[in-house]
């Protein structure tokens, strides 16, 4: 009967010793999340529900009452009101250059690859170098954009000064900035895509608009979902663009979520409330990512 049993304790110690193996190959990325993620996420949900001094250490629990009359401010409702118009600038134009160009690179013409570096050179600029550039080039008197606004008799526009443009402008740059990104996943998705549908849909008669609406497209959905899915978190999370050109001004025009935590939190002290915004935020990307999972995962087609 000892000996019966010795299988089994064998199976058993050696399911043991793997699970101890493989929770020691995970034990960095353990601690790390605990460190950077875990905690910090914990943190802020605790100071939510309290009145913070300048240190943000909890001094008054208030329940509810942070996110309560976070929707009672009129600045917080506006920097709402401005994220979301920042995504809906961003991301559908973002994603549809970038498929643009990525359609031009994919291209088997002499010298694309020359094209290809300058479209994915975005990459590899910092968020901080990039908007000093857009700095200049926004600039009211000297910048490139009024400049060639007033070779053809155009009035300047205050790129960065006119509440109206401010958003825009920024929009624009953080366009130009995540495009590198999106064109080489785009890319990389058009070159896997068998070649031999291409050959079969030439023999059958099919032109380029129609190979491209009934083969790229569908082939590349996964591709795009992904791309569309990693542009909308990024582009609720921008902070970088906004902390250079325009400080969330001018009369809060850009004073996107993230940036109202920030000043919230490091210029006001309010931990308290800046935490509450930063769980709203949280909140409202996790409803909209997965909205966009139950909606756009139904179109994709996986080979």
């Amino acid at each position: 009967m000892m000996f019966a049993n010795q299988p089994q304790r064998w199976r058993l110690w050696k399911k043991t010793l793997n699970a101890r193996t493989a929770l020691l190959y995970l034990l960095p990325s353990i601690i790390l999340f605990t460190v950077f993620v875990f905690y910090p996420m914990f943190r802020t949900i605790y100071l939510s529900f309290f009145l913070t001094d300048q240190q943000g250490t909890a001094s008054l629990f208030v329940g509810f009452e942070n996110y309560i009359d976070l929707w009672e401010l009129e600045s917080f409702r506006k920097s709402l009101k401005s994220t979301l118009f920042f995504v809906l600038l961003t991301v559908p134009v973002g994603v549809i250059l970038a498929l643009f160009f990525a359609l031009l690179a994919n291209e088997k013409i002499r010298g694309i690859g020359f094209f290809r570096t300058i479209y994915s050179s975005t990459m590899g600029i910092s968020v901080a170098a990039s908007s000093v550039v857009w700095l200049f080039l926004f600039h009211p008197s000297t910048g490139v954009f009024n400049r060639i606004l007033s070779l053809f008799g155009m009035k300047e526009v205050m790129w960065l000064l006119d509440p109206n443009w401010a958003l825009i402008s920024v929009s624009i740059s953080t366009i130009w900035l995540n495009l590198g990104f999106s064109f080489l996943i785009l890319l990389g998705g058009l070159q896997h895509i068998d070649e031999y549908l291409y050959e079969s849909a030439k023999i059958d008669g099919a032109g380029y608009w129609y190979q491209l609406r009934r083969i790229t497209i569908p082939m590349l959905s996964p591709t795009l979902f992904f791309i569309t899915t990693i542009s909308l978190i990024n582009a609720f999370q921008t902070f970088g663009q906004i902390d250079i050109l325009t400080k969330g001004g001018p009369s809060e025009a850009t004073n996107l979520i993230v940036y109202a935590i920030y000043r919230e939190a490091f210029v006001n002290y309010q931990f308290g409330t800046a935490s509450a915004q930063a769980v709203v935020l949280f909140l409202f990307i996790l409803i909209v990512t997965i909205f966009q999972f139950k909606l756009g995962e139904k179109k994709v087609h996986y080979q």
